[in-house]
């Protein structure tokens, strides 16, 4: 058994030989970076500023801002990527890299809590996406120059699941859906401001139709109406592209009594309003409101109605029309509407995901799930017509 006092050691030379036998107090004088322990990686650390690791998270979201836009993100899309990221370093006035998960934790939990937990869940995937690109691009050389590891302080614990702050949209039924548009547009002649809720009845009327989204509608202008399109006419709508590439230009359908509903409104209530009604930049759906600025100047021009505004006079309409277990109506609810009553009526799979501009069958499937189907009928409908080519193969 070796004393530790007096045990030997190796000690690797320049030549790749070794001196051994000599005690500890025996080493030779290393010459510098022969032996030395210290890593590059810490004697680098050591020289660094936080002026330099500032500017390198600065040059690591502009990089990153650039990958996504070539990745075909809208600039909305970009701007809210990064928002999250520079809000918690700035709070902590520090870099991504010196994050914890129990900093992460303390911000969420109070100054950075949102009123949704959407809006949580949302900002922390985001902050997540960033550290996985340092990961991927910066983590070697942000070890190699400030001594640092590079990992997400999203860990099993905090990261956010959905917990019930969405629910199970269940439209109005189809028979349910037609008595309250029925009952609403017999009430429009006893209306006060008769243009502006025959504007609210045909907006309400289309989307029902068509399946378009609130902000969709709002945007169409007159002249993105195609009397000639298809057999009944249709409209151009700048739709929600997938995964935040930004809006795309999609046609939505009017069917037969959407053309019959929008003429009627084009020709006889459209000019109504303050401004232009053949300027083919003009809003389809005006404003009755004008802004003080823009009324000063005197000019027949007027704004679109908003999405908000649309959505607040069609939960007054519901409340006020609409019976059965269903009274609160919602643009988006209507879209729902529009997709479970075609296809109960018969409409493919395919041809209602047309309808509502998805990219995927699996987002179409979702907006089905209140829809009355009966597994049973179609297994015999499917049984027979098995038989039947059976019967005509033999």
């Amino acid at each position: 058994m070796v004393d530790s006092r007096t045990r030997r050691f190796s000690v690797v030379t320049g030549d790749g030989g070794t001196d051994a036998g000599l005690t500890p107090g025996e080493l030779p004088e290393l010459e510098p970076g022969l032996a030395d322990v210290r890593t590059l990686q810490r004697a680098a650390a050591e020289t660094a500023t936080p002026e330099g690791e500032r500017d390198m998270f600065q040059d690591a979201v502009a990089e990153y801002l650039w990958a996504r836009d070539v990745a075909g993100l809208s600039p909305l899309t970009l701007e809210s990527l990064v928002k999250p990221v520079l809000q918690i370093c700035s709070f902590y006035d520090t870099v991504p890299w010196r994050l914890t998960p129990r900093d992460l934790d303390r911000y969420f939990a109070g100054p950075g809590k949102a009123p949704k937990q959407s809006t949580t869940r949302s900002k922390i995937t985001r902050i997540d996406g960033f550290y996985a690109f340092l990961e991927q691009r910066y983590a070697g050389e942000i070890l190699r120059r400030f001594g640092a590891a590079v990992e997400s302080p999203i860990d099993a614990f905090n990261r956010p699941r959905h917990r019930g702050d969405f629910g199970l949209r269940v439209p109005p039924s189809a028979t349910a859906t037609k008595d309250f548009f029925a009952s609403w547009r017999t009430a429009l002649p006893a209306t006060r401001k008769y243009p502006v809720a025959v504007r609210n009845y045909v907006m309400s009327k289309i989307t029902y139709i068509s399946g378009v989204r609130a902000a969709e509608l709002c945007g169409v202008r007159i002249g993105d109406v195609h009397w000639e399109n298809g057999q009944w006419g249709r409209f151009l709508v700048r739709g929600k592209g997938a995964k935040g590439s930004g809006p795309r230009d999609r046609e939505a359908y009017l069917f037969e009594e959407g053309r019959a509903l929008l003429w009627w409104y084009v020709e006889e209530v459209r000019g109504e309003f303050r401004d232009d009604p053949t300027d083919p930049y003009a809003p389809l759906f005006p404003s009755e409101r004008i802004p003080g600025a823009v009324a000063a100047l005197n000019l027949p021009v007027a704004p679109a109605i908003t999405p908000d505004t649309f959505r607040k006079v069609l939960k007054d309409a519901g409340r006020a029309y609409l019976k059965g277990p269903v009274t609160n109506l919602f643009p988006h609810l209507l879209r729902h509407a529009c997709a479970t009553h075609n296809y109960e009526a018969g409409m493919p799979l395919w041809d209602v995901q047309v309808l509502l501009g998805h990219s995927w069958a699996t987002t179409t499937v979702g907006y089905l799930a209140t829809a009355k189907g009966d597994p049973e009928l179609r297994s015999l409908e499917s049984s027979r017509r098995a038989v039947r080519r059976l019967n005509l193969e033999s």
